[in-house]
């Protein structure tokens, strides 16, 4: 199990990698004016995103082994485990929404300022902390 857990926290730093690198993206997007920056953006913000995803769903499926395994049995009368659940479903919902962004820029739909995604750019740190608290500390 040691290495199940060993790959779900590898995975879950690759993902967030990209999640704090994504949005980033989308700050500089918005900013852009000229037609070679726009594409330039389209093709990052893709390439990214198709990068992160498999380790989105590594992370996920390693987790539910997990909880699967022992910390469902272990913890399924604590109060930290679901507000983590909950954590990570918001996150997956995230990872979700910066695909429609994405998308919105690949259409030219965009109509929200950089200062928007700036802050978008803070939820997936402030997730991230919550959810290592909750499972480290664990003070629920």
């Amino acid at each position: 199990m040691l290495w199940v857990k060993a790959f779900h926290i590898i995975f879950m730093v690759a993902w967030f990698a990209g999640l704090f690198y994504l949005p980033r993206l989308f700050v500089y997007h918005a900013q852009c004016a000229d037609e070679p920056g726009l594409q330039r953006f389209e093709v990052m913000e893709r390439k990214l995103f198709w990068f992160i995803t498999p380790w989105a769903v590594l992370t996920v499926v390693l987790g539910l082994w997990l909880l699967w395994a022992y910390a469902w049995q272990a913890y399924a009368g604590s109060v930290w485990l679901p507000a983590k659940l909950a954590l990570v479903a918001l996150l997956i919902t995230y990872h979700g929404y910066c695909g429609k962004l994405m998308m919105d820029f690949r259409q030219r739909r965009n109509r929200r300022s950089h200062v928007f995604y700036r802050w978008l750019n803070e939820l997936p740190v402030l997730i991230l902390a919550a959810i290592v608290i909750l499972a480290v500390v664990k003070p629920l």
